[in-house]
């Protein structure tokens, strides 16, 4: 006999601020209750060092949730230079100790430039990629380690926001599956002294730029008083980037029904947003190899 399902459907995205020393996964539970949802899940996570931005899905926003994976995103981070870490966070245990060069602007700003672009990088133990099945991290933690293949990320913007004699405070803007721990031991080596990641913080996730980011104490707030409901975006503002398509009310019941829909001029995009004659977004469709347009996934209607 099926468990009966608990809380209410809801539907949407809430930007939480993630505090420091919470998983991603235990925010995800923590937010989930405050508003009662019965179907919820997070975009990306954060380690429990790292704060910033976290997408919070609800219902059928879970149904785009796997898109903002592949979203790009901004951090702040701050690399301590001359020690290396074994998680390469100041969480680990001190791998090695080295002298600092004397630093400049100039000097710094010729080594960050090395980083601008397509760049290689080699996922860390501690992370959540996994190994026959079994994640990085879990492996890590029992002293084993294995070879990991390189990947090829992009860095659209790396920004020196300040640094000290033996800190760098960075600005990143970058695309999916960019760890930046990996990017600070890099520009630590790079440096001729070896960094760790002390300080991190995600301050966008695209395509929410500019969409107002709430602590847990105001959601906690706003729950005393039943005023979440504002805090929701709309499912498609996470692919308001994406093209669009109005239907009538005939084309909008053959996409329902499965059925493919002639339409001319179709953008051959990676989805387009689909609007019914009353204008509510009801899924993502497609191009056709016949040219003609097909659902990819359609949203519950009520």
């Amino acid at each position: 006999m099926p468990r009966p399902k608990t809380g209410k459907p809801l539907d949407g995205i809430v930007l939480l601020d993630k505090p420091l020393g919470l998983s991603s996964n235990a925010a995800l539970q923590r937010v989930k209750r405050l508003f009662n949802a019965r179907k919820a899940g997070h975009t990306g996570s954060l380690d429990p060092l790292a704060t910033g931005v976290l997408p919070i899905c609800f219902g059928e926003a879970t149904k785009v949730s796997s898109l903002l994976l592949d979203s790009d995103k901004r951090y702040t981070a701050i690399a301590t230079l001359g020690e290396t870490r074994r998680t390469g966070d100041k969480e680990g245990d001190v791998l090695e100790t080295r002298e600092i060069p004397t630093l400049s602007q100039e000097s710094i700003e010729a080594v960050l430039a090395q980083f601008r672009g397509d760049i290689e990088q080699i996922p860390p133990m501690h992370s959540a990629l996994k190994h026959e099945g079994t994640p990085l991290y879990k492996l890590a933690r029992k002293g084993v380690s294995v070879a990991r293949k390189t990947r090829q990320v992009h860095i659209y913007e790396l920004n020196l926001l300040a640094y000290t004699t033996d800190t760098l405070t960075l600005d990143v803007k970058c695309s999916k599956g960019t760890y930046i721990r990996t990017l600070v031991e890099d520009i630590g080596e790079a440096l001729g002294c070896g960094a760790h990641l002390s300080y991190l913080r995600r301050t966008e996730v695209f395509p929410f730029a500019g969409h107002t980011i709430y602590t847990m104490q105001t959601l906690e707030a706003l729950a005393e008083k039943s005023a979440l409901a504002d805090t929701l975006l709309s499912t498609d503002t996470a692919i308001a980037h994406w093209p669009m398509l109005n239907l009538s009310e005939h084309d909008t019941q053959r996409l329902c029904h499965g059925l493919r829909v002639t339409r001319d001029n179709l953008p051959d995009a990676a989805g387009i947003r689909l609007y019914d004659p009353a204008g509510k977004f009801i899924g993502i469709g497609q191009r056709h190899a016949s040219g003609q347009l097909a659902a990819k996934r359609l949203m519950r209607t009520n």
